[in-house]
């Protein structure tokens, strides 16, 4: 709800959305806490994508959210969801790794 508080306040020239101060030392940390070791900061922001498509978003919006410069970047990559890949997805133990 806030996200899309923010989105509909927002106007073109203001502040990035996300900080971007990318520890990666601090990551792998996490990742071996929950014992993902192959897991890529990079896979959550398709993860971002995904979600927004699959909850209705539009490729614009995804498109500005990502920062991507081709909306066919945004379409080719973070909009493709196999349905079946989702389900599988929704199988793992979220709630159990986020008591860290």
């Amino acid at each position: 709800m806030e996200l899309k508080r923010y989105l509909n306040d927002s106007i073109s020239d203001q502040q990035e959305l996300v900080d971007d101060n990318f520890n990666y030392k601090r990551w792998k940390r996490i990742c071996r806490k929950a014992d993902l070791l192959d897991l890529k900061f990079h896979d959550l922001r398709k993860t971002f994508g995904s979600v927004l498509a699959q909850n209705g978003v539009s490729n614009a919006v995804t498109q500005r959210l990502l920062e991507h410069l081709s909306p066919n970047l945004t379409n080719r990559v973070y909009t493709n969801v196999d349905p079946v890949l989702r389900q599988s997805v929704d199988q793992l133990p979220i709630d159990r790794w986020l008591q860290i």
